[in-house]
């Protein structure tokens, strides 16, 4: 009981400390080098990489990166952090939600992606974590893959204002098990559930987890978030996608997410697409 309070506890301190704002998004730039594809496996020779649009990021750049097979299907959905913008991370920046422009960059995807099921991504670098800051209180990122639109999801209120949408939770099938909301949301987000039998709610504490969220009835975003430290500690990492029963849009799903360091930056990637049926 008392783990299971914690959790919720920490849940709820989670949503409330998130804020967005979004920043410009550039133009559209279709390929992608060999040097920066070079963390993803490309395991045919008819393989295709496809880049999105490139956002300047502290001193840097990042970028995505959709790979798919000679059949056109999906391999690998990925964000690319370079080696500039992630040597000019700043730590020293002000506490609470640290999600404002200079710390949150917002993605589009390469046009050949399906944005019934990945419409584009946020970037949010918490330099000191958030509340509460005895379990999500290192420096890491939320990366946030929304299947909404850019204006759907700015167009989200804050939980006072309408908290009939935030509390229209889709049926459970379509989350998976051992996740939880503890209610509320946040504005220009929505709600945020958290895996139960993540390391974070163990003596083990945070180095990643993985997040879904939810607006007005159905899934809008997953979220790996993973600290600075796992990612300089795990060169190469990857673990599997909790999975629901049901999804409510046919189409390809990722069931990993994996992290891989490269001679350019960091990669995170979804990936091992499978393709499911509406229900």
């Amino acid at each position: 009981m008392r783990n299971l309070l914690l959790i919720s506890m920490a849940a709820g301190l989670l949503l409330s400390s998130c804020a967005k704002q979004t920043g410009a998004l550039n133009n559209l730039n279709a390929e992608a080098s060999t040097v920066m594809t070079s963390g993803l496996q490309l395991s045919a020779s008819g393989d295709k990489v496809y880049k999105g649009p490139e956002v300047s990021f502290k001193k840097g750049k990042v970028t995505t990166l959709y790979q798919v097979d000679d059949a056109e299907r999906p391999v690998s959905l990925a964000i690319s952090i370079d080696n500039a913008a992630w040597n000019s991370l700043n730590m020293d920046a002000p506490g609470g939600s640290n999600n404002v422009p200079p710390n949150t960059v917002v993605l589009r995807f390469h046009p050949k992606v399906d944005a019934r099921i990945f419409n584009h991504a946020e970037l949010d670098w918490n330099p000191h974590g958030h509340e509460p800051v005895q379990i999500y209180g290192k420096p890491h990122f939320d990366f946030h893959f929304y299947n909404v639109s850019l204006a759907y999801v700015d167009a989200i209120p804050p939980y006072n204002v309408d908290p009939t949408r935030f509390n229209n939770w889709p049926a459970l099938d379509y989350l998976p098990a051992h996740y939880i909301n503890p209610g509320g949301g946040v504005p220009k987000m929505g709600c945020h559930w958290v895996d139960t039998t993540s390391a974070e709610f163990t003596p083990q504490g945070f180095g990643q987890t993985f997040i879904y969220g939810t607006y007005d009835g159905k899934v809008t975003f997953l979220e790996p978030m993973i600290t600075k430290a796992f990612f300089e500690a795990n060169p190469e990492f990857k673990r599997s996608i909790p999975q629901p029963k049901k999804v409510a849009i046919s189409g390809y799903y990722p069931t990993m997410v994996e992290v891989q360091k490269t001679t350019e930056g960091y990669l995170v990637i979804m990936e091992d697409f499978k393709y499911r049926e509406a229900s």
